[in-house]
């Protein structure tokens, strides 16, 4: 397995799981129930931790897709995007480190850092749509649209 394929492989999850993550902060926030929450901060702070590899295995990716004549414009493109997305998932998951810790034990200020980490939340599932687009549009020429490529 190369790079690229382990990045294929991983680079769902960071996508995915905070958009999942931030449904379930609602439902638990709604059912006023801290397990059902603490289940979300469990899985930002699992796509803060898959956000690390996939960032990682990012650069070698880039290397093999452009020896196969990718475009390196649309791949600067989604790496923009990635670093954004990246940063603001490391930012989930520290604020979920600490909700989660809050919820534990009760503090009084859980409630408003539990409204953080889902303004949080809802940012980088906003990003990670961005950036999974660009991504896919650097091998799928089909999802192209024609500000994509323009972007900067």
């Amino acid at each position: 397995m190369n790079q690229a394929h382990f990045h294929l492989i991983i680079n769902h999850f960071p996508i995915i799981l905070p958009v999942v993550g931030s449904v379930i902060l609602i439902i638990g926030f709604f059912l006023k129930n801290d397990i059902v929450k603490r289940i979300s901060f469990g899985l930002f702070i699992a796509a803060a931790i898959s956000t690390f590899f996939t960032m990682n295995s990012g650069k070698g990716a880039e290397e093999i897709v452009e020896e196969l004549g990718r475009s390196h414009k649309a791949i600067h493109i989604h790496e923009k995007y990635a670093e954004t997305f990246a940063i603001m998932s490391y930012l989930l998951g520290g604020f979920s480190i600490l909700a989660l810790w809050l919820n534990w034990r009760k503090h009084p200020f859980r409630e408003l850092c539990l409204f953080l980490v889902l303004g949080i939340s809802l940012i980088v599932s906003y990003l990670a749509t961005g950036t999974g687009r660009t991504g896919g549009e650097i091998s799928h020429e089909e999802i192209k649209s024609s500000q994509s490529i323009d972007e900067d």
